[in-house]
Parts: C-alpha cells; sequence; structure tokens
C-alpha cells in the first residue's frame, strides 16, 4: 500500500554550478548551505566525465561504472530528503555521447561539470527521512502510517 504526504512549495532556487567542481557534490552543498532538507532538483548541461551507479536487485548492491568522455546532460532529476542528520540529495542522470547513445543511472561521486543549469524546489512538510529498508536493501524513506 502507498503511503503519500503531502508537501507544499516553498521557493525556487535556479543557478549555475561551477565549472569542474563534482555534480553530486555541489548540489549537495547547495543544501547544506541553504539548509534545505525537503525539495526536488533538475538540472541540465554537460560534462567533463561521468560516474553512474545501477542498483543489483539480486545482490542488493550498488555496482559503479564509469564514463570517461564528454557527455550532455539530457535529463537529471532527483529529490532531497535527510540522511543521518543532513541533507542527501537522491538524483538519477541520463547523459548523450556526441553520437546520441544515452547512458543512465544513479548519479555518483566522480562526475564532473563541464557546464550546469539547476533548478532546486524547496518544499514544506513532514521530514522524509532515510533509513534502511529491510526488503530491499536502500536507503528509503522511513514512512510510518
Amino acid at each position: 500500500m502507498a503511503i503519500i504526504r503531502e508537501v507544499k512549495a516553498a521557493k525556487l532556487l535556479m543557478g549555475k554550478l561551477a565549472h569542474g567542481a563534482d555534480l553530486l557534490e555541489e548540489i549537495t552543498k547547495i543544501c547544506v548551505d541553504h539548509d534545505i532538507y525537503l525539495g526536488r532538483v533538475e538540472a541540465l548541461g554537460a560534462v567533463k566525465k561521468a560516474r553512474l551507479g545501477y542498483y543489483n536487485q539480486h545482490v542488493q548492491e550498488y555496482h559503479f561504472y564509469d564514463l570517461n568522455q564528454t557527455l550532455e546532460i539530457t535529463t537529471l532529476t532527483g529529490n532531497i530528503s535527510i540522511k543521518d542528520g543532513v541533507p542527501v540529495v537522491h538524483a538519477h542522470i541520463t547523459l548523450s555521447d556526441k553520437d546520441g547513445h544515452a547512458y543512465g543511472g544513479h548519479l555518483a561521486p566522480g562526475t564532473i561539470i563541464f557546464a550546469c543549469e539547476v533548478v532546486i524546489q524547496v518544499l514544506n512538510g513532514p521530514m522524509f527521512e532515510r533509513g534502511l529498508d529491510q526488503e530491499t536493501g536502500l536507503p528509503l524513506w522511513k514512512m510510518n502510517e
């Protein structure tokens, strides 16, 4: 059974991320600096290289792979919640190469920005805290009915 909570839009932040910075770390730093504990994020631009993850459901662990090439960010979407008392960004990304081939997965540290424009929607509502979900092995939102 789905467990849903109502949240309300509070404000919208838009900006350009630093060339050469780590994409996930930059977005997380914005959240920490602006005390954002609940929200959603989207971005587009380009990266110098990427590190993506895929969650293997059978062994319940992430496997990461590197793309050591320049790529366009065609989509980055994610959410912001809390884990261990600090903001955490959970984002997935789709990238394309010079021939239009797409790569996607869980955004991991090691994805280096060439150019990136980001939008963060800050939300007001109940705390969404991550904790270990026994069924999946993932750090999912702990939501009691």
